[in-house]
């Protein structure tokens, strides 16, 4: 009958006191030189040439490495009270390797007894298994570039304003699984330009986010994000940052911005304010809808939102435009509709051009800021002002000839601008979209 462990080390008890290797007393050396310390309790710094009984019944518990070891240095480790699968024992490689990788160790094997010995800076601390039951599994996290790379506490953060390539080298092993593979996202399409000729405002571009319930990320996200991350692989993800759309005139529509894409998250680009360019009026659709156009003798409806549609949605619908006096009277109130912006509708023109509507606002960057929101609408009477803050501009009406723009990498929509000389001169243009990108590296 195969001997038990309990047997197996009370059976290395000397007469005088002292326990060879694997023994169960403390702070005496054994045979093969370790020295045995009293049993853990708490998180400590391993000292080479010691052995530890660690209890982890009340908690996980760190040990920390000799930071400048010796090849040959030799530690042993064993489970005292049965709980290693329970609460793990997280080995800190302090600035070292642990079988040639930088991460965390982990032993995560009820009952188990580790010998591992210092082999030099390629490989690190390596294990010899005195019991088949060991088991130490490394931690690893995500590893890539692409953009520009910044850190907030765990988290790496990789930026994109402009085209580019978010390259995973690798994914991670030995800790939880959303950790390993998992990235949350912020997806911001370009913003649309204003109409001319008490045009509509431009929209704010389409907005996608992801705040991942299992990653346990402090930062706070908008309203509109999913709570499920992107799962990824080790390979090359193109990033495509829309631009914004160009500003119109008195007859050709404000352009609608770009798409944005990472991987399967493409968030639409927003839709264009209406200029005087015949009826119907209506503002153009989007990942937000743009504002309607006044001119023309008639009055519009807003561009559609959150076109194609997604869940959570993407963007809000434009605003009308107010035309009192028809096809035939005085065009003296003629308004256009301000553009629909992430967070609400585009406002209704009443007299005066309409509201762009207002974006909405994350830290998925470590600074919260408001992204993608709507312009106003240009008008004979007041105009309209933008979304702000969130990039869009203010239209443009009879006491200001100079409609606002869109600013870059907000994804903000461009100001329309009314009937007032020069007439095609003024009107604002998108702004240009961003993609961020978000996970656990440590």
């Amino acid at each position: 009958m195969a001997e038990s462990n309990a047997s197996k080390f009370s059976s290395k008890i000397t007469s005088d006191g002292t326990i060879g290797q694997g023994g169960l007393a403390a702070g005496v050396a054994g045979v093969g030189g370790t020295d045995w310390q009293a049993v853990k309790t708490t998180s400590f710094t391993a000292v080479a040439g010691e052995g530890y009984f660690v209890n982890t019944t009340s908690g996980a518990i760190t040990i920390t490495l000799p930071g400048s070891p010796s090849v040959g240095d030799t530690i042993e480790i064993r489970d005292y009270s049965n709980s290693f699968g329970t609460n793990n024992v997280t080995l800190n490689p302090n600035g070292k390797k642990i079988n040639g990788s930088t991460g965390n160790g982990t032993l995560d094997t009820n009952d188990i007894m580790v010998v591992i010995v210092y082999s030099g800076e390629d490989k690190g601390w390596l294990s010899v298994e005195n019991e088949a039951k060991t088991n130490l599994v490394v931690e690893n996290y995500i590893t890539a570039t692409g953009g520009t790379v910044t850190t907030s506490g765990d988290y790496k953060i990789h930026t994109f304003t402009g085209d580019g390539c978010f390259v995973v080298s690798s994914i991670g092993s030995g800790i939880p699984c959303a950790q390993a593979s998992t990235v949350d996202y912020l997806v911001v399409a370009g913003g649309a330009g204003g109409g001319g000729n008490d045009g509509g405002g431009g929209a704010g571009g389409g907005y996608r986010e992801s705040k991942d319930s299992t990653l346990s990320s402090p930062h706070t996200a908008s309203p509109l994000a999913a709570t499920t991350g992107l799962t990824v692989s080790a390979t090359t993800y193109p990033i495509t940052v829309g631009s914004g759309g160009s500003a119109g005139t008195s007859t050709v529509n404000g352009g609608s911005g770009s798409n944005s894409v990472f991987s399967t998250i493409i968030s639409a680009g927003a839709g264009g304010g209406k200029s005087e360019s015949g009826t119907p009026n209506n503002g153009v659709p989007g990942g937000s809808g743009g504002g309607a156009s006044a001119s023309g003798g008639s009055t519009g409806v807003g561009g559609t939102g959150n076109n194609p549609p997604v869940s959570p949605p993407q963007g809000n619908n434009g605003g009308s435009s107010y035309n009192p006096a028809g096809a035939g009277g005085t065009p003296g109130c003629r308004s256009g509709g301000g553009g629909g912006g992430a967070g609400s509708v585009g406002g209704n023109a009443n007299g005066g051009g309409g509201d762009g509507g207002s974006g909405t606002t994350s830290s998925i960057n470590g600074t919260p800021t408001e992204r993608s929101s709507g312009a106003g609408g240009g008008a004979r009477g007041p105009a309209g002002p933008g979304g702000n803050p969130g990039g869009a501009g203010a239209g443009a009406g009879t006491t200001n000839g100079t409609a606002g723009s869109g600013s870059a990498n907000s994804g903000g929509g461009g100001g329309g601008k009314g009937e007032n000389p020069p007439i095609d001169v003024g009107i604002g243009s998108g702004g240009s979209g961003v993609v961020i990108i978000r996970y656990k590296f440590q």
